[in-house]
């Protein structure tokens, strides 16, 4: 099923709800990536792993929705997304594993995550992963 429409806008109806809660450059990114890799690949899994792929060069996930990267930054957000599909390395889901760690920390307050002052790094972005993963679960229906 087509993300955009014939004007190339995203068709909220058609996204996952942390991207109806985002804004319209992510709901765009993620629906063109879409229906980009379902030309290439057909309708499925492998799709929204493209359109996902390609969302989180522009965007970082942010508690339940997807907010533009610090500073108009762009590309890869994790390990995973430099290695490309033959990479086996597990995501971050979503959160920027290659911004700085003051960024990290700026986002794990936001998100009232404890303990995060002694954080590494790593443990800031596993952290965060964590709190996105209970703030979209808090925001279903």
């Amino acid at each position: 099923m087509p993300k955009t429409t014939s004007k190339g806008q995203a068709k909220k109806e058609e996204l996952p709800d942390t991207l109806k809660r985002s804004d319209a450059k992510a709901q765009r990114t993620y629906a063109k990536a879409h229906d980009s890799a379902v030309k290439e690949y057909g309708e499925g899994q492998r799709a929204h792993r493209v359109a996902y792929a390609a969302l989180k060069h522009t965007h970082e996930k942010v508690g339940d929705h997807w907010e533009p990267k610090a500073g108009g930054g762009k590309g890869p957000s994790d390990k995973q997304a430099e290695g490309g599909r033959r990479t086996s390395r597990k995501t971050a889901g979503g959160v920027d594993a290659n911004a700085s760690k003051q960024h990290l920390y700026d986002v794990a307050k936001r998100l009232d995550v404890s303990g995060r002052s002694s954080m590494s790094k790593q443990e800031l972005v596993k952290a965060i992963e964590k709190a996105n993963n209970r703030d979209t679960a808090k925001s279903r229906p």
